[in-house]
């Protein structure tokens, strides 16, 4: 696998109450990569995005078909780099990303820390009413990276999956199982996982108590 493409954006007002966001992102040669942030990208809302935790944000170009599937009218707005994200590698999806996966871009080796949440300002990027809802429920929010070690990502650098986790779950699956009322039974399979943190483990943990496990 090798990497697509990069994005990188400056806050700028967004939405009808003109909150600072980043969604807006551009193409970007290389992103330079520390352990709690990158050169070339800002975000906004420093407590729900960046950080340790948050240092990368990756989407899916299956995540994007599924949008334009089930709402046409954005086939020409929700293109690669669109939602936000900092990473485009094709063949790369919720569903085969596992959380605690470690990767490496060229130089760079990062861990899949946890799923994107939900964020309203999908719905004002491309004027659309629950889109964010959307996403949750079929678990195409994206996912977030720490970072293991630091470097220089380039546009064109190889992309190598380094090491799994022996008992873990998809982001797809994960996403889903805290935020789809038809999936939130599951939560009860994953809550026990080593890998999940502490947030993600009490999202699961709230998800049980709403299946009544």
């Amino acid at each position: 696998m090798q990497v697509a493409a990069l994005y990188a954006g400056k806050p700028a007002p967004l939405g009808p109450r003109k909150a600072l966001s980043a969604i807006c992102k551009q193409p970007a040669y290389f992103l330079t990569v520390h352990h709690d942030r990158t050169d070339e990208d800002t975000q906004a809302n420093k407590r729900l995005h960046g950080g340790p935790e948050k240092v990368l944000h990756q989407y899916s170009l299956a995540g994007y078909e599924l949008i334009k599937q089930h709402y046409p009218a954005l086939a020409g707005q929700t293109i690669a780099g669109s939602i936000g994200e900092n990473l485009t590698v094709e063949g790369m999806t919720d569903e085969t990303v596992m959380i605690g996966d470690i990767y490496a871009f060229g130089e760079v080796v990062v861990q899949v820390g946890a799923p994107r949440a939900p964020c309203n300002k999908i719905n004002h990027r491309f004027n659309t009413p629950n889109l964010d809802r959307f996403t949750g429920n079929h678990g195409i929010t994206g996912w977030y990276y720490r970072v293991l070690r630091t470097g220089i990502i380039h546009t064109g650098d190889s992309v190598a999956l380094e090491s799994r986790q022996a008992k873990t779950v998809s982001v797809g699956e994960l996403m889903r199982s805290v935020y789809n009322p038809d999936y939130f039974a599951r939560a009860s399979d994953y809550v026990g996982l080593e890998v999940l943190d502490a947030e993600w483990r009490d999202k699961c943990e709230k998800a049980m108590a709403k299946a009544g496990r």
